[in-house]
């Protein structure tokens, strides 16, 4: 049943357009499996060349070091975060929660603007499944009606073969992806012993890989698309992200309606769709873009390829499907960027300054110090007063850094506790220590004094660290 049109000229959707649920389940509640037909056309070679810069970066960017640390890392387990060749620790914990607002910020502005254009071209999800794991399977098994064919048929040793190894490659493949993913974990270095040294020594590694290599074979092989539809929250965001004004995968139904079959002879009253179905068939969720913009739809302009296709052999103008926003079709405006855009492009201005200010005065060499907890102060004699401090130090770089710590703009001394006076701290990692702070009782003129410590490299004041010093109250 084709839609009707209303008064104003726009699309009232018949009651067969209406969903109650996505479109990989049917009125039972049970999977519906989807054999999207294999798309081709400009939109689809480019996101080939986008898929392999991005196959590029995945399994280089490991191998990539700048000054003996790996270009990206991310240690969840040791807290510890590399990006770019700078290290990230708990310490620089409101860096990163600074980084995550704006980026949840950027993917608002860019939904708002652009719609799902992320998730149908530089998701991770979608190209490993669209532009690898679907080739696969394209290649062995054949196109969608091959496929469908193969799965309604009996199990013959033509089934078993392909369907063996489909399977096989793409456990294969999956373990491959496997191990890269856990490389940005753990580092390629701690993967390689993993894999060359003795299994009893790298027992949860081991475990780790296969994991993670079952993980990635389940989802792409079985649970493909639903990962887009039923666990990434995303999709469903777009009814409060999108408005009239996004750019989206979109169906001109001014042009294209009222459908019909496809004829020779010319029929004024109809619209240029031929109701082909070829949209539907090449959709990788399952929906019929024609039915407006939807949950499941990743904008990945398979069927604005199938569409234009149909086109030209009808000598029809391109585009029945293309980018566009609502208003765009409906209204015919252009582009219009929204004062909302405008809002949220101003916020993640101020977000990317005050992100930029954080990095560019972040210290390589990070302490705390205070006062040991439940200690007053020490008697040094007649004329001097002790306080007991600890200090806790984390070294950012790559090389190790012996500490030495002075009083700043006070008479009085420090005194290590330990056979050095200087505290050296690993590179990358931390370091301890306790130390004393004398001072004559002279200087002492209220209950609490505001101490500066400094902390010097050799010679050079790297950091200025302040505590206070409690000590008797002299008149």
């Amino acid at each position: 049943m084709e839609p009707a049109t209303d008064t104003r000229g726009s699309v009232t959707p018949t009651p067969e357009t209406f969903r109650d649920r996505i479109a990989t389940v049917d009125a039972s509640g049970k999977r519906k499996w989807i054999f999207a037909q294999k798309p081709k056309g400009k939109f689809y070679n480019a996101r080939t060349y986008v898929s392999w810069f991005f196959f590029i970066l995945f399994f280089s960017l490991p191998f990539i070091y700048v000054h003996g640390r790996p270009l990206f890392l991310f240690n969840v387990t040791e807290a510890k975060f590399i990006i770019f060749g700078k290290v990230f620790w708990p310490q620089d914990f409101f860096i990163f929660g600074l980084t995550m607002i704006t980026f949840i910020i950027f993917v608002v502005l860019f939904t708002a603007a652009f719609g799902r254009l992320f998730c149908g071209w530089v998701c991770p999800q979608t190209i490993f499944l669209e532009m690898f794991f679907r080739k696969i399977e394209y290649f062995i098994e054949g196109d969608a009606p091959a496929q469908k064919m193969l799965a309604k048929g009996p199990w013959t040793g033509k089934k078993i073969w392909k369907k063996g190894l489909k399977h096989v490659v793409f456990y294969i493949a999956s373990f491959i992806i496997a191990n890269f993913f856990l490389a940005y974990i753990i580092g390629v270095e701690a993967l390689w012993k993993i894999i060359t040294e003795p299994v009893q020594q790298h027992i949860g590694g081991l475990l780790t890989i296969a994991t993670f290599s079952f993980v990635f074979y389940a989802v792409y092989a079985f649970f493909r698309e639903q990962a887009c539809t039923v666990v990434c929250p995303y999709g469903r965001l777009q009814g409060i992200l999108l408005d009239k004004n996004s750019m989206v995968v979109a169906y001109d139904y001014h042009r294209g309606e009222p459908r019909g079959k496809f004829t020779k002879k010319a029929d004024v009253g109809r619209g240029d769709c031929i109701d082909c179905m070829q949209c539907v068939k090449v959709c990788p969720t399952g929906i019929d873009i024609r039915n407006g913009t939807q949950m499941e739809c990743v904008g990945c302009t398979a069927c604005i390829d199938a569409c234009n296709a149909i086109m030209e052999k009808i000598n029809k103008p391109l585009g029945l499907i293309r980018y566009a926003s609502e208003n765009g079709i409906q209204q015919k405006e252009p582009f219009h960027y929204t004062t909302r855009m405008k809002l949220y492009t101003i916020l993640l201005g101020v977000l990317l300054a005050m992100l930029s200010i954080l990095l560019a005065t972040r210290k390589d060499v990070d302490a705390t110090v205070m006062r040991t907890p439940g200690m007053l102060y020490q008697e040094r004699g007649t004329d001097s007063v002790s306080n007991l401090y600890n200090i806790k130090i984390a070294n950012k770089t790559i090389y190790k850094v012996p500490l030495q710590l002075k009083l700043e703009d006070v008479n009085g001394s420090i005194q290590v506790i330990g056979e050095h006076s200087i505290i050296t701290v690993p590179q990358e990692g931390q370091g301890n220590g306790a130390f004393f702070i004398v001072l004559p009782r002279k200087v002492l003129q209220q209950r609490k004094t505001t101490l500066r410590i400094g902390l010097y490299d050799s010679n050079q004041k790297i950091d200025v660290l302040k505590t206070n010093f409690l000590g008797p109250f002299s008149e």
